[in-house]
């Protein structure tokens, strides 16, 4: 972080992101230009969709917050449901692989994302056979095996 920082998720202008039909909107805390060790976002979920998609880090980790709704998260040991108040973490690696989806049909899920961030950083898409290569200048998509 450059500078100290008071947001308000309500003030905060949202960025919907999104593939497939699946749409969620990412309001930072902390822009992504502004990371030095940590990012911070809200991240609100309508029903029937999902943020990202299954993806692991090799060295960040991440820790969702639970603020409203409830979440289903995919990992490697089968669905993990959250709900408002819950908070998850998810270590580097094969082991804290994850997806979240708004587990309701009318209400919206939203949580915190806290991260580490590590330059290099290769994400792993494992439901595509992809990874995802950050860098200080960019990123690349390529094919894992």
């Amino acid at each position: 972080m450059k500078e100290l920082l008071v947001k308000n998720y309500n003030s905060i202008e949202g960025q919907k992101l999104g593939q497939d039909g699946n749409e969620f909107t990412v309001k930072p805390v902390i822009p992504s230009e502004d990371s030095i060790k940590c990012s911070v976002n809200f991240v609100e979920i309508a029903p029937g969709n999902y943020a990202y998609g299954y993806h692991y880090h090799e060295a960040n980790e991440e820790v969702f917050y639970i603020i409203s709704g409830t979440g289903i998260v995919r990992t490697p040991k089968g669905e993990i449901i959250v709900k408002t108040g819950d908070a998850i973490t998810f270590p580097s690696g094969p082991e804290g692989a994850h997806v979240i989806r708004n587990g309701s049909e009318t209400e919206k899920l939203v949580y915190i994302d806290f991260g580490a961030v590590t330059v290099p950083e290769i994400v792993h898409l494992p439901d595509f056979g992809k990874i995802m290569v950050v860098g200080k200048n960019g990123m690349g998509i390529y094919d894992e095996k």
